[in-house]
């Protein structure tokens, strides 16, 4: 059960209606991965909810997640890998449930899946998926990346891509916080995650 009351559309203020209305407008609403940002009557679904309690914040917040998921340079496949990767770290239901589906709109296999769910680096062909893996296993684990690891990531990505993955971690790994924290679930899921 959530520790939070979702917010009903009617109730909100200015700031947090101006919120509302740039989480549910394009692109996100418009992303094809089959997540329902809101429910039936309209309250904001995951990590969304919660955003509403500080506009000036969650405003941020949520353009940095625009931002990590339309103006980077990471494929649609190392994006979503990395998400799941930082879901699995955090056992985060709710950002498994949001982005599985997205992942295997880009062909992620359930084997994938499975070694994503238990912190492991799947069997993949690409090695800019691997490279890309690799480095967030290591911001995950550690907290760091050690010289070989950026090396190794660098010489297969580069330093933009390093920087937009460890973006990616960071604000994920918020996200998985914060829902962990307001104890927001999954749809169907009890629990603090």
């Amino acid at each position: 059960m959530s520790r939070l009351p979702l917010f009903d559309p009617g109730g909100l203020d200015e700031p947090q209606r101006e919120l509302y209305d740039t989480i549910t407008g394009v692109p996100r609403a418009a992303d094809p991965s089959g997540f329902a940002l809101t429910d039936e009557t309209g309250r904001l679904a995951g990590p969304f909810n919660a955003m509403l309690l500080a506009p000036p914040l969650g405003t941020a917040l949520q353009g940095l997640g625009a931002a990590v998921r339309y103006a980077t340079t990471l494929s649609p496949r190392v994006r979503e890998l990395a998400i799941l990767a930082v879901a699995a770290h955090w056992d985060c239901a709710f950002e498994r449930y949001a982005h599985e589906p997205v992942a295997r709109a880009y062909r992620v296999t359930d084997e994938q899946l499975s070694a994503l769910r238990g912190g492991q680096i799947p069997e993949l062909a690409d090695a800019t998926e691997h490279a890309a893996l690799r480095l967030v296993l290591a911001l995950l684990r550690e907290g760091d990346a050690d010289d070989d690891t950026y090396a190794g990531a660098v010489s297969v990505l580069d330093d933009r891509t390093v920087f937009e993955l460890t973006t990616l971690v960071g604000y994920y790994a918020t996200l998985a916080l914060q829902m962990r924290a307001f104890r927001v679930t999954a749809p169907g899921e009890d629990g603090p995650r």
